[in-house]
């Protein structure tokens, strides 16, 4: 038998009401209907049972509670960016945040990030977080909508109408160099899939750690990866044949320098006795591995949090954007 479902004309019949008004006190429109009429038809809205259309409800609405999450599905991620464990972290507290805030929370994985146009206005969106694009057309992008955004990490040097929360990469860099420089290292390659933003920081501030211990480096210590993992392993294979020349290896990010680690062990180098492993964001897996990771920690319950502050001081027009740059920590392990 075919479950009947409760309609407006439904309730509306029964209290002799139109449909019109029941549908406005529904959709939150009940500055011309009197509080005993509001009182009245959601009684009987509870009591019937009925269930909005919820995507209706919302863009029926002026100002929608739907949040989008927008990560960047740019190929160097493989397609797999919801699994990458800094991302994975980033939705799980960004998710809590906006929750708190009484918001729905959407998520989209975008190559082209002027496709977020099309689909923002679509949905009367009330905001967006986008979290990967790294160096895009931010302020072009704010200027074809009206939609208000906070960027995770957008690298640029002033923001306008939207906002940004980045933390300290160069500092970050700084903390590791100088702890493996305490630890005894002077021979230092460094390992990252591109010179380009957060990494190139993180490059600048282990520069700037050597310069100040008077340790030579050279642009050839910075060795370039590859996004897929198979060239990756091809590339570690050519490293390990230039151990020799190393005491230490910073990677701009813990998969990778966890990822060289197990590929060293594997060749029976011992961690840290033979070879030091630094790595940069703190994921769980970091305290896991064997040995556990020495790694720069960055706070991703913080950066979700003042995120989403940011986001609600745009959409309730309280500032026109402005960029928050959280600090980083050291975290000692066992593989230095």
């Amino acid at each position: 038998m075919k479950e009947y479902r409760v309609t407006i004309k439904d309730i509306a019949e029964e209290l002799g009401l139109s449909t019109a008004t029941v549908s406005n006190v529904i959709h939150g429109k009940t500055k011309k209907i009197s509080q005993k009429t509001v009182e009245k038809v959601q009684e009987k809205l509870e009591e019937s049972g009925y269930l909005p259309n919820m995507a209706a409800v919302l863009l029926a609405q002026n100002t929608s509670k739907i949040v989008c999450i927008v990560l960047s599905n740019h190929e160097r991620y493989e397609n797999k960016m919801i699994e990458d464990p800094f991302v994975s972290g980033m939705l799980n507290y960004l998710s809590k945040e906006l929750d708190k805030n009484d918001y729905f929370v959407m998520l989209k994985e975008e190559s082209d990030i002027n496709e977020i146009i099309r689909y923002a206005s679509m949905w009367n969106m009330a905001g967006l977080v986008l979290m990967g694009f790294c160096s895009c057309g931010y302020q072009q992008l704010r200027s074809s909508m009206h939609i208000p955004f906070v960027v995770v990490d957008s690298y640029q040097k002033e923001v306008h109408k939207y906002s940004d929360v980045g933390i300290d990469n160069i500092q970050g860099g700084y903390l590791a160099g100088s702890h493996l420089i305490k630890k005894g290292h002077k021979k230092i390659m460094f390992l990252a899939d591109n010179d380009e933003d957060c990494n190139h920081d993180r490059y600048v501030g282990l520069t700037k750690a050597l310069e100040e211990a008077n340790i030579p480096y050279d642009k050839k210590d910075f060795k370039a990866l590859h996004p897929m993992k198979e060239e990756r392993i091809r590339i570690y294979e050519q490293l390990f044949l230039e151990m020799a020349d190393y005491t230490a290896a910073f990677a701009a990010a813990d998969m990778y320098a966890i990822e060289f680690m197990n590929f060293l062990q594997g060749k029976g180098v011992r961690i840290p006795e033979d070879f030091a492993v630094i790595g940069f964001d703190d994921i769980p897996l970091a305290s896991m591995v064997y040995p556990p990771l020495t790694t720069i920690s960055q706070n991703l319950e913080l950066r979700a949090k003042v995120a989403v502050e940011l986001l609600m001081e745009l959409i309730s027009g309280r500032a026109e954007g402005r960029q928050e740059l959280l600090p980083v920590t050291l975290v000692e392990r066992d593989s230095v």
